[in-house]
């Protein structure tokens, strides 16, 4: 337990990669009710559900056993929900689902900003939330026998969950790690943002805003300039493109 605490290990005493069932869920919501139906919820689906009501008391649940996953609501009392996802991301990835009781889009772009992985507008079913757990969970598991993907002086090993720049270490979330393993494996061609939430998501529905700032976010750290991205191409009235090599237009 200790150990765990000290390295903050994301798999320490987890499941991630083990099946769906025994994955260990952290809920943060203040509202007994709700944190009472999803983790009951949770619970019958098979996976090992811990509580907290506020954001001190979800950083030492976190710390005590960490977590595969985080259902966390935005407006907590203290220290609200974006702070509780910044502080759990400087200790070790975990995915994070953000619930928020506004269906403002600031607010869930801000989520997604700060590195949550999704987000679920209240109200909700709980069934839904169980397949969003569900979905993201699985993103997580290293598909077998996946061979490193290399190209513009990026590297992924999906196996590894890893990620470099030229030789350096990236730190990337979970969707930012699957998307540009996603567009590394397919240069040159475009896709939708529907194309992307479908392949990389696991959706077939959902907010395409989520796309968007993924790809803001990656261009981030993957792009010498973020503002005139030479890698993940934006293509007008279509999505987005990978070319790991610049064309004849960006040498001049």
């Amino acid at each position: 337990m200790a150990k765990e605490q000290q390295s903050y290990d994301p798999t320490a005493g987890g499941t991630a990669g083990r099946g769906a069932g025994g994955a260990r869920v952290l809920v943060v919501d203040d509202d007994p009710t709700v944190a009472e139906v999803v983790s009951g919820y949770l619970d019958r689906a098979g996976y090992v559900v811990d509580r907290a009501g506020d954001g001190p008391a979800a950083l030492d649940r976190a710390a005590a056993h960490w977590p595969d996953l985080v259902v966390l609501d935005l407006m907590l009392p203290g220290m609200d929900g974006l702070e509780v996802c910044r502080r759990m991301r400087g200790r070790a990835p975990v995915p994070v689902i953000m619930l928020t009781a506004r269906g403002d889009e600031d607010d869930r772009i801000l989520g997604l900003e700060v590195g949550a992985d999704d987000y679920v507008t209240k109200p909700f079913s709980p069934r839904e939330l169980v397949l969003r757990v569900e979905s993201v969970l699985r993103r997580t598991r290293p598909p077998a026998a996946t061979r490193p993907l290399s190209a513009a002086g990026l590297t992924v090993d999906p196996a590894a969950r890893r990620a470099t720049r030229n030789g350096a270490d990236l730190a990337l979330t979970l969707r930012e790690f699957d998307l540009l393993a996603f567009l590394l494996r397919h240069p040159g061609r475009a896709y939708s943002r529907e194309d992307l939430m479908r392949e990389v998501w696991g959706w077939d529905f959902g907010d395409l805003s989520t796309v968007t700032v993924h790809v803001r976010r990656l261009r981030g750290k993957v792009e010498d300039d973020p503002g005139r991205p030479r890698l993940i191409r934006t293509v007008w009235g279509v999505g987005y493109r990978f070319d790991p090599a610049p064309t004849a237009s960006d040498e001049e």
